[in-house]
């Protein structure tokens, strides 16, 4: 066997982690190749070919899925996990070793002042590997790896289906794809999947947390946005308009660290919600007022629903309006001045239809095709362009603020009631006694993970959120129907390590090479029994 060794397995991360995979980069083009030619190297991928496959995903990047199908077995564990890692500048003159993770362990006993505290402790200790993407996610994937290998030469009477995309760290346009092709998969090999397991790093609750976790679901997160579009003057007649900033400011107060938004399940909470961006539109300076801006919110959510958070955000956004409102009235009055109007709160859904009565749905069709050739734009920009230009043709409905969604959006998933999912907690955790590992289990994974398209929890509130996306179905799309056919549970068991998306980002060496395989294995083979 060529990974079933802690140093085989070791030998594998290195490469994998040497194999440079950056979003958005040549590398995560290149990665999933080399993959295919590593899994071209058991000899059951030779015999099968057809078992091993890549899917193409936008911008020249590929999901790869690896089968290993017993010729009786129906039952199929799904092994998920993401190839591409953060940017690597925060190492600074280490970058070049950055994709190194022996070298750069050793570098980091001469540049101990790259690391925080606890992090020079960890390097001393001897106990943790460092470099980017050892701990997220690709020592995840080499465990699947081996567990695949295993399971071929064991021939167990479990189907695995590894399954390796790009684009979890920004959009997850790999795992979009990649639901499409599990659907196909398991329709053509009549397999039936009883688990999604994901490999996701155990992430530290703080800095001084040494607890380990299991997870039985993950935290969804969702983007409500606003377009601000007030009314332009001179900066000399201020009170003749009504500037975007000035209505952004409003919102701003409202939204950021607003506690009505957090959820408490299963006695976790999630995170206060948080601008992601807040900016004005206008792209050069004059004497004229900026009238219209953008701001963008991450808001997490476990039962709540896009739906819910859309209703949630509107109600807040009509609150700050009045506010602003009140403000900008009281100041007319004490100037003597006329109000130039009453700002609305209009929805995405309704500006579109009333752009379309007005203009006609080639017109609009043709305006949305202009924005979408825009070169340099993302979703997000793209999201907000197309409203912008839907207020540029109305600009009756101005002072106005338009509230939408951007893309991406992580539906949450929950598993932590399920009758395997209770069973398989208790067999993991008993097989964590014998190396002495503080392992809990946490009820929703608070690092986003593509488990997120594995369960669809929510019958219909995903609807407004295809409603409200303005790039829906044209540069951003989920596949909801393809979700609501799975009916399995999902579990993320993975390694132990620190400090994601950081220079110190680390590995627990024994988590990685000794323990995680063996309890990824006696999970497996416990469903394999089921």
């Amino acid at each position: 066997m060529k990974w079933d060794t802690p140093e085989k397995l070791k030998s594998l991360l290195y490469e994998l982690v040497r194999w440079e995979s950056q979003t958005l980069t040549k590398g995560e083009q290149e990665f999933t190749q080399k993959l295919f030619a590593k899994f071209q190297l058991l000899p059951y991928f030779n015999t099968n070919q057809h078992f091993l496959q890549t899917v193409d995903v936008e911008g020249g990047r590929q999901v790869l899925s690896a089968l290993y199908k017993h010729p009786n077995a129906k039952k199929t564990v799904v092994l998920i996990s993401h190839f591409d890692t953060v940017q690597i500048e925060e190492y600074g003159a280490l970058m070049p070793l950055a994709t190194e993770p022996e070298m750069i362990t050793q570098a980091f006993h001469e540049a101990k002042w790259m690391l925080n505290e606890q992090a020079q402790k960890d390097l001393e200790s001897g106990d943790y590997l460092f470099g980017r993407g050892v701990m997220d996610m690709k020592m995840g994937l080499a465990l699947h790896m081996q567990a695949l290998e295993r399971a071929i030469e064991e021939e167990w009477a479990l189907n695995l289906l590894l399954v390796t995309v790009p684009d979890e760290e920004v959009s997850s346009a790999g795992m979009r794809v990649a639901v499409k092709h599990i659907a196909e998969v398991t329709e053509n090999y009549n397999l039936e999947i009883s688990l999604f397991l994901n490999s996701e790093p155990s992430f530290s609750q703080g800095p001084y947390d040494n607890n380990e976790y299991l997870y039985t679901g993950s935290i969804g997160k969702v983007m409500p946005a606003a377009l601000f579009y007030g009314k332009e003057t001179h900066v000399g007649e201020p009170l003749k308009g009504i500037s975007a900033p000035f209505m952004s400011a409003y919102l701003e107060i409202e939204m950021e660290w607003n506690d009505t938004f957090c959820e408490t399940v299963y006695g976790e909470t999630t995170p206060l919600p948080v601008a992601l961006k807040l900016q004005d539109l206008k792209d050069q300076y004059s004497t004229q007022t900026p009238y219209r801006a953008v701001a963008m919110y991450n808001v997490f959510l476990m039962k709540r629903s896009a739906a819910d958070i859309f209703d949630m955000f509107e109600e807040v956004t009509k609150k700050a309006m009045q506010k602003c409102q009140a403000r900008y009235d009281e100041v007319c009055a004490n100037m003597k001045i006329s109000p130039i109007g009453k700002i609305r709160t209009i929805r995405y859904s309704e500006l579109l239809d009333y752009a379309t009565n007005k203009l006609g749905k080639p017109h609009i069709e043709q305006l949305i095709h202009e924005v979408l050739a825009l070169p340099n734009l993302d979703e997000r920009d793209q999201s907000f362009a197309i409203a912008d230009r839907l207020m540029i043709q109305c600009q009756e409905l101005a002072p106005a603020v338009v509230v939408l969604f951007a893309p991406p959006f992580y539906p949450a998933v929950n598993s932590s009631d399920h009758p395997l999912v209770k069973k398989a907690i208790d067999v993991v955790l008993k097989a964590s006694e014998q190396y002495n590992i503080p392992l809990q289990q946490v009820h929703y994974f608070n690092g986003i993970c593509d488990l997120s398209y594995c369960q669809l929890m929510d019958d219909n509130g995903w609807i407004a959120y295809e409603e409200n996306t303005p790039v829906w179905n044209r540069t951003y799309d989920i596949p909801f129907e393809q979700i609501a056919k799975f009916n399995a549970p999902v579990m993320n068991l993975g390694p132990y390590g620190k400090d994601a998306h950081q220079v110190s980002e680390r590995l627990r060496i024994n988590s990685g090479f000794y323990e995680m395989p063996d309890l990824i294995n006696q999970l497996l083979r416990f469903v394999e029994n089921q």
